[in-house]
């Protein structure tokens, strides 16, 4: 008996959220629409000039734990914050999603991570986050019950970035298949791919990864092509099961020979598109890990991200289980 569904590992990052327009992006040097890896200035300055702000607790796996457990799932995370004021809302607010947190805390230095996230009338999110004390995060961090534990252990590509967190993951992998369990991981972002996709593509071909979240910009760029169909086909190869979305198009879906076309779900306004790949994936490994089609899979993962990006900020404020239900998907 499995003593969780999933196992989320990623940065644990307090979102600092802001509305703003175009402008703000160009005069300040922001890449749209990517995540920007900042230092310590550069976050004290963006932060000084951004307008009102909501804080959430974020940080992409960490969303996707949040949104397993609203859908009524067992889920665990790993994840490193510090012993600071950030650090004490980021561990209150998973836990009182529902997920299992017992990663312990930095003594100090370097502090909790923040993420300062502006959204411009589009919806558009354009995130520029100063790591912290995430990159502490280490193989000493990996509690073996719950990696062999867990269903399916779920890890942000993001991770690659600090050194330590790659062993962290391969260990918790390799304790994961010791134990029959599975491994899944999103590609995160564009730019992301661009500095790994060599050891991403290892990670997949070499049966360390099973499944793979991503989107469509991110699935061109790990097989350096602008046709998505061409992607599609040689993500088929490379491993077991793929969901890659695609915004308003919905979410296409590969396992060996088969394909599951899956709509967006119909939204009356988009508000903030943070959290939505976070928040299919959610719904995606919740129905994965309770037995259900890919077809299913996908349309749980439709409902949670197309919910999501009618709020601001990444975690769910609706009940998903309730949302499912109301739907007829569960």
């Amino acid at each position: 008996m499995s003593q969780y569904d999933v196992l989320c590992i990623g940065n644990a990052i307090v979102d600092i959220i802001a509305q703003c327009e175009e402008t703000f992006l160009a005069e300040n040097g922001i890449i749209k629409g990517a995540m920007n890896l900042i230092d310590t200035d550069r976050a004290e300055l963006l932060y000084s000039r951004m307008g009102p702000a909501i804080e959430a607790s974020g940080g992409s796996a960490g969303n996707t734990a949040a949104g397993i457990a609203s859908f009524g799932g067992r889920a665990a995370f790993f994840g490193k914050v510090s012993s600071d004021a950030l650090g004490e809302i980021y561990a209150h607010d998973i836990r009182a999603q529902g997920v299992a947190f017992d990663t312990r805390p930095l003594g100090g230095t370097p502090p909790t991570a923040r993420s300062m996230i502006f959204v411009t009338p589009d919806g558009e999110r354009s995130m520029n986050t100063y790591l912290g004390a995430c990159v502490e995060l280490g193989p000493e961090d990996v509690e073996p019950e719950k990696a062999s534990g867990a269903k399916v252990t779920y890890f942000e590509g993001y991770l690659w970035d600090p050194s330590r967190a790659k062993e962290a993951i391969r260990q918790t992998a390799a304790l994961a298949h010791g134990a029959g369990r599975e491994v899944s991981m999103t590609l995160s972002d564009s730019f992301c791919v661009d500095r790994y996709r060599d050891e991403f593509l290892d990670l997949m071909r070499s049966g360390t990864v099973d499944i793979v979240f991503a989107n469509s910009h991110e699935i061109k760029s790990l097989y350096q092509t602008a046709s998505f169909d061409e992607a599609l086909a040689a993500i088929r190869k490379d491993c077991r099961i793929a969901a890659v979305t695609r915004s308003e198009k919905g979410s296409v879906i590969v396992r060996g020979d088969e394909t599951q076309i899956i709509e967006a779900t119909k939204i009356r306004e988009l508000v903030d598109t943070t959290g939505a790949g976070d928040l299919y994936a959610a719904g995606f490994l919740y129905g994965y890990t309770t037995g259900r089609s890919l077809k299913d899979c996908g349309d749980l993962g439709s409902l949670a991200a197309g919910l999501v990006i009618q709020q601001i900020g990444p975690r769910p404020r609706q009940n998903l289980r309730q949302e499912a239900e109301q739907a007829g998907l569960i």
